[in-house]
């Protein structure tokens, strides 16, 4: 069963791939969202030449051959391009096994809960009150994270006084039962963030996600130690030598890796093994509706060190992200805080024809 052709079908936001096999069987995935179109250009140039011909369940050695033959090419678009067609493998897998990819990384599709994520800062905090209260009411969330800061802000707010505002309001509306999370998008330097912290802190805020540059690991661990609330980041991290020494210096104390930036599921594994082994929880980042989404709740349905919630994106209901919508069928749906890890075999989930016919073009195959 080796791998005879890989399609992509792309626009600008997003890339579907598809994998065949010379016995006739095919599996879904997806490269990292943004710059989708020049992501899907390196998987042909820098991935599909060393991928065909490959075993297609042989994942490991495949992965290991493609960054030794592009070792002069590391980075993150390589790895965002390994995603589509590492994760277009664990479809087919799971379509010729008849499970769930969720089953069969050893856990159970069920109900899983999620928070709703709010990426807006263009928005008062009096509105931002009333729309997550809405969506509280409506879909049941008991967590929602929103924005604070600048992003990449050098200490500047996005407009002067907005934090200071938007995180005592938030938790005087929502109310002490709803868990409020909070990004800053590597906005401070260590002081400021400190003192950001400790006004989080005061509103119960649980959580702190990239309260510094996130390529200044030192300075994330300097706010780590000066506080009790939870800080968490890695969400950019592709290179599994900086995830080693982000958790053996506890920079964090909860690790976010994305799926698709990472390079796919095997290599989220390996990041969420290491923080296991340093008692460390992983609450991923999937910031949007596409599939990094479905991913992520059938990676988190089998890990022993998940975090209480998946990230589930409320942008569709203000029209931010339109190009996450029409994209596949079942559409995940929150009811009652929860959304359910597909249970059809592979993804569970059928990328639409429509979008598909819509969508850039381009295939790879052996004698090509």
């Amino acid at each position: 069963m080796k791998i005879n052709k890989i399609e992509t079908f792309c626009n600008r936001f997003v890339g579907f791939v598809r994998v065949s096999t010379d016995d006739g069987f095919q599996g879904w995935g997806q490269v990292s969202t943004y710059n989708a179109d020049i992501t899907c250009k390196v998987l042909h140039r820098q991935v599909a030449p060393h991928a065909l011909g490959f075993y297609a369940v042989d994942t490991t050695t495949w992965i290991d051959l493609i960054f030794e033959k592009e070792h002069k090419f590391p980075g993150s678009y390589l790895c965002r391009a390994l995603c589509g067609l590492e994760t277009a493998l664990w479809d087919l897998r799971g379509k010729i096994e008849e499970k769930s990819v969720c089953e069969l990384l050893g856990g159970r599709p069920r109900p899983f809960p999620v928070y709703g994520s709010s990426m807006r800062r263009d928005i008062t905090p009096e509105e931002e009150a009333d729309r997550l209260m809405r969506l509280r009411d409506e879909f049941g969330y008991n967590a929602f994270k929103f924005r604070i800061g600048k992003e990449c802000g050098h200490d500047e707010d996005e407009w002067p006084g907005r934090t200071e505002s938007i995180v005592p309001g938030l938790r005087k509306a929502l109310g002490d039962d709803i868990r409020l999370l909070v990004d800053a998008n590597s906005c401070y330097s260590p002081e400021k963030a400190i003192k950001i912290g400790r006004m989080l802190e005061e509103n119960n805020i649980c959580h702190f996600e990239e309260p510094c540059p996130y390529w200044e690991l030192d300075a994330t661990a300097a706010v780590t130690r000066a506080l009790d609330i939870d800080v968490t980041g890695g969400e950019q991290d592709w290179d599994l030598t900086i995830w080693r020494r982000m958790i053996d210096m506890r920079a964090v104390d909860v690790v976010q890796p994305d799926v698709c930036y990472i390079g796919g599921v095997g290599r989220m594994l390996k990041v969420a093994e290491m923080a296991e082994a340093s008692g460390l929880p992983v609450t991923p980042h999937s910031a949007n509706l596409s599939l990094v989404t479905v991913f992520t709740l059938h990676i988190m349905g089998a890990l022993a060190n998940a975090g209480p919630y998946v990230e589930f994106s409320i942008e569709p209901n203000a029209g931010y992200y339109p190009w996450q919508e029409g994209l596949y069928d079942p559409v995940p749906t929150v009811r009652n805080g929860k959304v359910q890890i597909p249970e059809d075999p592979g993804w569970g989930v059928t990328i639409r024809q429509d979008w598909l016919d819509r969508a850039e073009y381009e295939v790879s195959e052996t004698g090509g």
